[in-house]
């Protein structure tokens, strides 16, 4: 396999030189290559041109490995969304020039036995936003393959909405935080790639003023968590008329390492 084992479709928009010199031997080899959907048929089916005049024909049974239906072929709308969209396929067949058989399950199928078999809990690896949901985020890590951050997996700071992190098509860094090795189900976390609070905390100074995201008001008006970077919240005072979502100046009146508590005061 080459570089692209298993980085997420489209991470380096790279679109992979296949030509008639090299058809063969990436056939032979059974390599990862990408490239870009050109059009979808009445039929279901992808065609991604190469160089040489040359076009890969993908069929719709080859399009995907996971989200099958009863028919055992993918949904329909799982083949015209690829349209104008980063795929990565092996060569499957060459029958001549004008017709190469593409698969995209096969390189799908790969990446899910590298998920089962190789890839372990607490590693990080690249990641794009796919899709976002009130939950959390899906995000792609490899071979066309989604796990989920949910939504307190993103930050310690609590947020409203995934949406005031990520957002669709950002290139992310993610920590494998479980896998279910029968299925390949994964589960991420955004949050541990942000630092520990040791490491955020260095980044302020105490009796020094800072900017803040109030994250939470304290109902018995105890307090407001004003959000430093997102693994670092610190507990203002309480202050009338400040909402969630605000953008505040904070006074850092102390920061206190052996607890790992932040004390601020609105200004």
């Amino acid at each position: 396999m080459n570089s692209l084992k298993f980085r997420p479709e489209g991470w380096n928009n790279e679109i992979t030189p296949v030509n008639k010199a090299t058809l063969n031997r990436y056939m032979e080899t059974n390599q990862i290559l990408q490239g870009l959907v050109k059009k979808c048929d009445e039929n279901y089916n992808l065609y991604v041109e190469f160089k040489d005049g040359l076009t890969g024909v993908m069929p719709r049974q080859e399009v995907e490995a996971i989200h099958i239906g009863k028919n055992g072929f993918p949904k329909t709308n799982l083949c015209t969304g690829k349209v104008h969209k980063f795929v990565q396929f092996t060569i499957k067949e060459v029958k001549d020039e004008n017709n190469v058989i593409i698969s995209r399950k096969e390189v799908q199928q790969s990446a899910l036995n590298w998920i089962k078999n190789e890839l372990q809990e607490g590693s990080k690896v690249t990641g794009i936003v796919k899709n976002i949901k009130p939950y959390g985020a899906f995000i792609e890590i490899g071979g066309g393959v989604v796990g989920l951050a949910h939504i307190e997996d993103l930050s310690i700071a609590r947020i409203k909405t995934p949406f005031e992190r990520l957002e669709v098509g950002q290139k992310v860094q993610v920590v494998i935080k479980s896998i279910e090795r029968g299925t390949g189900k994964v589960i991420l976390s955004y949050k541990d790639t942000l630092g520990s609070w040791e490491e955020n905390a260095r980044k302020f100074v105490q009796g020094t003023k800072a900017k803040g995201i109030v994250r939470e008001t304290e109902k018995n008006k105890n307090g407001i968590f004003i959000e430093l970077t997102p693994n670092l919240v610190g507990m203002a005072e309480y202050k009338e008329g400040v909402e969630y979502g605000q953008t505040v100046d904070v006074y850092i009146k102390k920061i206190d390492v052996q607890r790992k508590k932040v004390k601020l005061l609105i200004v």
